[in-house]
């Protein structure tokens, strides 16, 4: 057993420890697998998590994974099996990992502003920086990642409620316009969207940079003020309360500082999830967005939760899956937050799942001794 100055362990187990293992059938994990390989080597490596797996160590797995096209998932089961070795990721506290889900959703759009088309997607402005150890001022907490250079200062960047009440206005940072806030601060609540035009085109448009404040989550704001019940929160009853209550929208939405800008890419096959923190298209029940600070992209996890039964026909959730996605809230060594699909099915289905779930990471044969 592995500790970890971030609170969690590693335990060695053995596939046929892995409840629902064998009923599974991750085949469709080659695919971004193979893309994941081609962005490391051909563009950019993925940064190394806290838990020390580097790219270097993924490499000869994701090149073992090029060119295997498994018939069947006995096949696809099989090769995991000979190349990584499980381990269950075990939190300092005892308490089991915790899923959501995300979603790509879609959007209708204009690209000039009327009296219909009022809220708009924004590009990443030219004066928020990326910030580390060695430019972040004192005043800004090492939580902030980015920040606003100005006349030779650099500090916090306009906030939610700053941004929404013009600070932006005039710059010509406008990528589209959308008929509802509400819709405007669930796609940045998800990462992503697709944008479709009043003439039938559509767009896509992908994460970029946020503005640096930390994520506040307005479904536990609404809890706490006693509006809907822990035990009814999911996105479909946040969105009816805003509905419900179009005086307080702007005063709940504003609880979240956080500011999410976005950019542009071609839509490409729309059968494929968007491109996101990996650089590759998700894949719509396979994509896990994991603790960016402690796990490396790339990395496979055996997801399994008891609880969570309506992505899979009424039966619990147990899938191999692969982490290409990362997010403000998802924070921790045994968190995920699961990609479901593209457009409202999708939502429907993503919006409801906050269920605990057992975390086990597999890990490289060749370096899983560093791990025990």
């Amino acid at each position: 057993m592995s500790d970890d100055v971030r609170g969690f362990a590693l335990q060695a187990i053995n596939f046929d420890k892995l409840e629902g293992w064998m009923d599974d059938d991750p085949s469709s994990l080659f695919e971004a697998m193979a893309a994941c390989l081609r962005q490391i080597e051909m563009i950019k490596p993925y940064r190394t998590g806290s838990l020390g797996l580097t790219v270097e160590d993924l490499l000869p797995l994701l090149r073992a994974a090029r060119d295997v096209k498994p018939s069947t998932a006995a096949d696809a089961r099989q090769f995991f099996q000979e190349h990584c070795r499980p381990f269950r990721v075990q939190r300092a506290d005892g308490h089991q990992g915790f899923v959501t889900a995300f979603y790509e959703p879609e959007i209708a759009v204009s690209a000039e502003a009327d009296g219909l088309y009022r809220f708009p997607f924004y590009r990443r402005p030219d004066d928020l920086i990326d910030l580390d150890d060695g430019n972040r001022p004192s005043a800004l907490t090492a939580d902030y990642a980015f920040g606003q250079l100005r006349d030779g200062q650099i500090g916090a960047y306009p906030d939610r409620r700053e941004i929404d009440e013009g600070a932006l206005a005039g710059r010509e940072l406008e990528i589209a316009w959308a008929k509802s806030k509400v819709d405007v601060f669930f796609v940045h609540v998800q990462g992503a969207a697709r944008l479709r035009y009043p003439d039938g085109t559509v767009g896509r448009i992908t994460y970029a940079a946020k503005a640096g404040h930390a994520f506040s989550a307005i479904g536990k704001l609404l809890i706490d003020r006693g509006e809907i019940d822990r035990s009814e929160i999911s996105m479909q009853t946040i969105r009816r309360w805003l509905n419900a209550h179009p005086d307080s929208i702007d005063e709940v939405l504003w609880h979240n500082r956080s500011y999410i800008f976005f950019r542009e890419m071609l839509p490409g096959n729309l059968d494929k999830g968007p491109v996101a923190a990996a650089k590759v298209p998700l894949i719509a029940g396979r994509s896990l967005a994991v603790d960016r600070l402690i796990h490396t992209f790339g990395t496979p996890f055996f997801v399994r939760s008891d609880s969570l039964v309506h992505l899979d026909d009424g039966k619990p959730f147990r899938r191999l899956m692969l982490a290409l996605d990362t997010g403000s809230a998802i924070v921790g060594p045994a968190r995920g937050d699961i990609f479901t699909g593209s457009g409202d099915e999708a939502g429907d289905d993503a919006g409801t799942v906050r269920h605990d779930a057992d975390f086990t990471i597999l890990l490289p044969k060749d370096v899983a001794t560093r791990f025990i």
